[in-house]
């Protein structure tokens, strides 16, 4: 098991959220009641979450044994909406069991 699985559990739910915020709640508040600025405040806290998560799910790969195929999937949901949380659940959950 990874030393870093508790941080990327975190990063992956804190992503996931960030996402679902920003894809629900902030861009149709942009388009619909012309109010940018929820855009502007959860953009870069979702890239650098974003990016921390592709970062250590490469990092994470090795230790944890996934094969290629797997970390195409954890790598690919964190560009689907409640991607990340499929992904904790999945693979990430029950290693921590």
């Amino acid at each position: 098991m990874s030393k870093l699985l508790p941080i990327f559990r975190i990063v992956a739910l804190l992503e996931g959220i960030s996402y679902i915020l920003l894809l629900f709640i902030a861009t149709p508040l942009k388009y619909f009641a012309d109010e940018p600025q929820y855009v502007r405040m959860l953009g870069m806290p979702h890239g650098l979450l974003f990016i921390a998560y592709v970062v250590m799910a490469v990092l994470m790969s090795k230790d944890m044994k996934w094969d290629g195929k797997t970390l195409r999937i954890i790598l690919i949901a964190s560009v689907i909406p409640f991607g990340t949380f499929y992904i904790d659940k999945k693979y990430l959950k029950s290693v921590n069991a």
